[in-house]
């Protein structure tokens, strides 16, 4: 019997962890999915916009929770940033005070309870899953359309003065060595956990492919920005064949995606085919302007691909430094990409990689690292 069989865990979610097809709700859902693994009984709190009640969290969690978003009218608050002032609700908490189970909220924006005195005597966690006021401040440099712009410019505003409010934890879980650098200049409770994902052993298989792939939710505007750069920046003129696939794709990159010739765009695949896709491609292509967290998606290409090419914020301090090949140059990547189209990925390659991946980011891994901390056992 697993020393955890007879504990019970609250955790409170920004949005319905199923389907886990996005960054954050990816993190909850393995994570959900890897302490049930363990024997602990999750309580599931999650806020609901846009996705429905799922009979897949009430497989692997006690009891699951449903609350709707308050909309954006209803949230506006003076100090109060929207993202956590649009998730409260009194029978949240009402239902988080019915017992003495200790409770883990998932990213600042379900910490609006963190310091209310009805859990004064509980034990309170957090997932930090970025340094949120960064995050937006960030958001705001890449937002074109002004009245957006303000509003990532409040929102950040307001996150670093809510961020004080962590002070009320007793345990934070960073997703990033960068965050935890961060975050353990103030707080001494700090515990770096990476990031949790959909993959349980590695997949890469030896051999060559044929194409680059770059993949991502298309719809977030930090990924448009760097699809944009590599359709416009490296792919076109290029000899070989690059894919774009991902979410909801920005009707800006599927123009700009029609004019050049060598890129095909992968609108919305499913699971399946994205896994596929990143299987198959001889490299997987990962850029990013913004150094905020681990990146799902270079996890899930080392777990599943062959040569794994990003810049530097993509993997700066993220511990995977070694198993990526690191350019920030267009056309120092370009030739990178020529030479590294006609290698073959061998089998001496993913033994390599799976050293590293499974000491340290294995989902059990993590999962037990959490458990410890919050049951200390």
């Amino acid at each position: 019997m697993s020393n955890y069989s007879n504990k019970h865990l609250h955790i409170v979610s920004f949005n319905v962890p199923y389907p886990p097809d996005y960054g954050g709700v990816i993190d909850v859902y393995y994570k959900i999915k890897a302490l049930h693994d363990l024997g602990i009984k999750v309580h599931l709190h999650c806020f609901h916009y846009g996705r429905e009640e799922s009979p897949e969290l009430a497989a692997i969690c006690e009891k699951v929770h449903y609350y709707p978003r308050k909309k954006f009218y209803q949230a506006i608050y003076s100090s109060v940033p929207y993202i956590v002032g649009s998730r409260q609700s009194d029978e949240l908490l009402s239902n988080l005070t019915a017992d003495d189970y200790p409770v883990l909220f998932e990213g600042l924006h379900t910490c609006f309870y963190l310091k209310h005195p009805a859990l004064k005597n509980k034990l309170k966690c957090v997932r930090m899953h970025n340094v949120e006021w960064d995050y937006y401040r960030s958001l705001k440099e890449s937002e074109r359309n002004y009245l957006y712009k303000f509003y990532f410019y409040s929102e950040s505003k307001k996150l670093k003065k809510f961020e004080d409010e962590l002070q009320h934890a007793d345990k934070i879980f960073a997703i990033s060595k960068a965050d935890y650098e961060y975050l353990r200049l103030t707080y001494e409770n700090i515990q770096y956990v990476s990031a949790f994902h959909s993959n349980e052993e590695l997949t890469s298989i030896p051999g060559k492919g044929n194409y680059i792939l770059y993949h991502g939710n298309l719809s977030v505007v930090e990924n448009n920005q760097a699809a944009m750069f590599i359709a416009k920046k490296i792919a076109d003129g290029m000899p070989y064949k690059f894919i774009i696939a991902g979410k909801d794709p920005l009707s800006s990159l599927k123009k700009e995606i029609k004019n050049i010739k060598n890129v095909e765009l992968i609108e919305n695949p499913p699971f399946e085919k994205m896994a596929e896709l990143m299987q198959n491609a001889q490299i997987n292509l990962l850029l990013t302007f913004q150094q905020t967290g681990i990146k799902l998606k270079l996890l899930n290409s080392l777990y599943r691909g062959r040569f794994v090419l990003v810049n530097g914020k993509m993997v700066n301090n993220t511990g995977l430094e070694k198993l990526c090949i690191i350019e920030d140059n267009p056309n120092a990547t370009k030739r990178l990409i020529s030479d590294l189209m006609d290698m073959e990925f061998t089998q001496q390659d993913i033994n390599k990689r799976k050293i590293q991946l499974e000491t340290g980011f294995g989902n059990i891994h993590n999962a037990t690292l959490i458990a410890k901390e919050i049951f200390g056992v």
